[in-house]
């Protein structure tokens, strides 16, 4: 199968030669975590649930952009930094899923890329895979 990078122009692209925020493999899409970096890489925005709504709003981008939807997503692995702060992502989380939501794994980690960021959020979409 052939491996396509996905891009989003509301996500902002990370140095070349680091990572890929999303790559398509057949119809499983792969995005990479996600934070609440502001497009300028470096200002992020808000508390766990500002950050999450903005960090689900960028895994939709990346999804659509590779031709699924939000409902596509079969698995999530969500890391925070203060697990008793988890009821603000599972809040933000509503907003974004219907019916069963993906399967998910939260994760309490002591750091994450900067001290302000408090949640990282990858996803894998099974494109085409959610009801009509």
């Amino acid at each position: 199968m052939k491996r396509q990078r996905i891009y989003s122009e509301q996500v902002a692209e990370p140095k070349p030669r680091l990572w890929s925020n999303c790559l398509r493999v057949g119809d499983v899409a792969y995005v990479s975590g996600m934070t609440a970096r502001a497009k300028d890489g470096e200002t992020v925005l808000g508390e766990e649930y500002e950050q999450s709504k903005v960090i689900f709003g960028k895994i939709r981008d990346l999804v659509e952009a590779a031709g699924g939807k939000m409902d596509d997503v079969v698995k999530m692995t969500i890391f925070v930094t203060n697990i008793a702060k988890n009821t603000e992502v599972w809040r933000a989380r509503s907003e974004f899923f219907n019916g069963d939501f993906p399967a998910c794994s939260l994760v309490e980690v002591s750091n994450l890329a900067k001290p302000e960021i408090l949640v990282e959020i990858e996803a894998i979409a099974h494109l085409g895979s959610s009801s009509p």
